[in-house]
């Protein structure tokens, strides 16, 4: 009786002490993982829990330094560490007199890819819906200097502190269901600038933009409608601010250099308010990350036959091209010449990443010789009915590559627009039509589906647009 007592109470103290270790375990969030990569020259954010005023310490192996805090009565902890330049790979060892140590880490740039369909897209398509040219690119994407990482899909009323995900090693199998677009800008941002790169995919297809923003954020649109914090069983990813809450709160604080963006078409039937929500997310995820006005580049929706019912989706792209010009460091890559009739899903990914890559070459890494922009409408001057129009971002004029322009419109004041000439000049364009002989309105290749026709000498399309203000016809 008595050794079965005293046999019982040791192995009280050893589950105890076993407990107790447990208990004291570091742990981090899913982003923080062996083959992560961490924003190069920054105070980077690491944190995590472990028993409540624990000790933490970490070890950065770059710098040898020896980082160290105290846990909060909830176990919380946050340390930033110094990063050098690019570089590794790297080790990071957490101890709380439990070591955890994180392997295989670069320092580099990390960018977030976030949006619906477009941005999901993997390398391998999705079914009947196929990625071109990429069973090439997936069997040579073998890249160790490219690190990936995608969110798990996931609604949430209120904001989550992590996520579920991994960072994995750019390798085929891996490769094949990653983001085609976020997998082709960052093999071009990789392959010119010679530094690891770090790629954060977060998308849901068929996605509004609301759900994308926080609940601060929303509150500055009236006609969007708070949900209520009601616990149900399944939440619809279109409810606002249930993406922001369950797929981007969990990585804020990460420091990251930018954010690539393709999402638009299901906000098509709302162009004018979509003008003012996407200027109204890069503001709040660039208030919340705390990292001051970061890159924010997205891809304008391609056309695309969106059938006889709703409204002209050219308004969309109107409302995304005019975005751009609100609040500073944006910028927007079109893919007019792209665009399929019968897919929504253009398959040439990489034309519409290449076009993101290099508005980031030129305008946050400052490659010169770079000019990454589309051309875009200025002006429109009457003369002797011939409408005169102007563009911004064409210092080397505009080009169809020897082709006729086929989608110009002119109008004149009865508001019908028909088929018109036109020729490019060393001013601009100049269009006109035989059916209207006092033009005063041009549009060019306003239309669900077109194949745009008319670009600037670098190869990128000018956007559709119209002179005219007038009121949306469906």
């Amino acid at each position: 009786m008595k050794k079965t007592f005293i046999y019982s109470l040791s192995m009280y103290f050893i589950f105890s002490i076993y407990s107790l270790n447990m208990s004291a375990e570091i742990k981090l969030p899913a982003i923080f993982n062996d083959n992560m990569v961490l924003q190069q020259k920054t105070d980077c954010a690491i944190w995590g829990k472990a028993s409540k005023n624990a000790k933490v310490s970490i070890i950065t192996s770059w710098n040898k330094k020896n980082y160290t805090t105290e846990a909060s009565l909830d176990g919380s902890w946050k340390i930033k560490v110094a990063t050098p330049t690019a570089g590794g790979p790297y080790q990071i060892t957490i101890s709380d007199g439990k070591v955890l140590t994180l392997k295989n880490i670069l320092i580099g740039e990390v960018w977030v890819c976030s949006g619906q369909s477009n941005m999901e897209m993997p390398m391998k398509g999705f079914t009947n819906q196929p990625v071109l040219g990429s069973a090439e690119a997936i069997a040579f994407s073998q890249n160790p200097e490219i690190r990936l990482f995608t969110v798990k899909r996931n609604t949430s009323l209120e904001p989550l502190n992590d996520f579920e995900a991994k960072w994995s090693l750019c390798e085929p199998e891996n490769v094949a269901e990653f983001s085609a677009t976020a997998y082709y800008f960052g093999m071009m941002l990789n392959k010119k600038l010679h530094i690891p790169i770090g790629l954060i995919h977060s998308s849901w297809g068929g996605t509004r933009i609301e759900p994308w923003i926080s609940e601060m954020g929303i509150k500055n649109f009236d006609w969007v409608k708070i949900p209520e914090k009601t616990p149900v069983q399944k939440l619809s990813p279109q409810i606002p601010t249930v993406l922001f809450n369950a797929m981007i709160n969990p990585m804020l604080g990460f420091n990251i250099k930018g954010v690539i963006w393709y999402q638009g078409e299901s906000n098509r039937l709302e162009p004018s308010q979509y003008q003012k929500l996407l200027p109204g997310l890069i503001q709040n995820w660039r208030n919340l990350w705390g990292i001051g006005d970061f890159p924010f580049y997205y891809v304008q929706i391609a056309p695309y036959d969106y059938g006889k019912d709703g409204l002209n989706s050219a308004y969309l792209r109107e409302a995304q091209l005019k975005a751009s010009t609100i609040i500073p460091n944006i910028a927007m890559a079109s893919t007019m010449d792209i665009g399929e009739k019968s897919l929504i899903h253009p398959s040439n990914k990489e034309i519409g990443a290449q076009r993101l890559a290099f508005l980031a070459l030129e305008k946050t890494y400052k490659v010169k010789g770079i000019q990454a922009e589309s051309p875009v409408y200025k002006t429109i001057k009457i003369v002797n009915n011939i409408a005169k129009l102007s563009f911004d971002n064409a210092p080397m004029g505009l080009t169809s590559y020897n082709k006729k322009l086929e989608n110009f419109e002119v109008a004149g004041a009865d508001k019908k627009f028909y088929p018109a000439d036109a020729t490019i000049t060393k001013e601009g364009i100049d269009v006109s039509s035989s059916l209207v002989k006092e033009p005063i309105a041009v549009r060019y290749a306003f239309k669900d589906f077109v194949v745009g026709d008319l670009f600037g000498l670098n190869g990128f399309p000018v956007s559709s647009f119209r002179t005219d203000d007038w009121e949306q016809i469906n």
